[in-house]
């Protein structure tokens, strides 16, 4: 008898084990891989799930939203995707008035941490200003006449933990602001016809921004 009880416990613990060795499976596969669940594209196909996933932690759940909206003073795309552990990828392309200069006068100064970064691939520009920080520009005339502006700029941060840290996240917000600003452009409809690179230079081939030149 005490053979037999010895033999059931020790089945009963191995059984036990097994179970919380699935449970933990299943617990990693539903519940914290919120952003291998959503699309190949979030935001309305603006941005790369996978670029996404670099910069955001896993979590039990994530959602995201791209939206154009039309006003009387141009276009606006907003894109996020947001996790269930307050973390957040996201990002605004606006039309406005401005030029390349204007903008990088505009936007250099805001660097919180270290030096800004510009990379440029023509007239398409990109610039970081800290790791969890980016905005790019690119010159655009909106679709109707009675729109004004004619730069589209992006404006693009994480918030709360991220999975990249340092130079690695400065490099994702900025191909981050870049994807959002290839969308927008096309899905604004600015006049003027472009062919987009599939991704701007490294930050590590870049110029750091010392004053505002053209």
């Amino acid at each position: 008898m005490r053979t037999g009880t010895r033999r059931a416990r020790a089945l009963t613990a191995a059984l036990t084990t097994l179970a919380l060795a699935a449970g933990a499976l299943a617990y990693t596969h539903f519940f914290t891989r919120g952003i291998d669940r959503l699309p190949d594209r979030p935001c309305g196909g603006a941005v790369d799930r996978a670029l996404v996933a670099q910069a955001l932690p896993d979590a039990r759940s994530a959602s995201e939203r791209g939206l154009l909206r039309e006003g009387s003073n141009g276009f606006t795309f907003f894109c996020y995707v947001r996790t269930s552990g307050d973390s957040t990828i996201s990002g605004e392309a606006e039309t406005m008035d401005g030029d390349a200069r204007s903008w990088r006068a505009y936007f250099a100064p805001k660097s919180r941490e270290g030096d800004a970064v510009e990379v440029s691939s023509g007239d398409v520009r990109a610039l970081s200003m800290a790791p969890h920080y980016a905005t790019a520009y690119v010159s655009c005339t909106p679709p109707r006449g009675e729109l004004r502006g004619n730069a589209l700029i992006v404006d693009a941060r994480t918030i709360g933990p991220t999975r990249a840290k340092g130079d690695e996240l400065r490099q994702v917000v900025v191909d981050f602001a870049y994807q959002l600003l290839r969308h927008a452009y096309e899905a604004g409809g600015c006049e003027e016809a472009r062919d987009f690179p599939d991704a701007l230079p490294r930050l590590t081939e870049g110029r750091v921004v010392e004053e505002p030149v053209g």
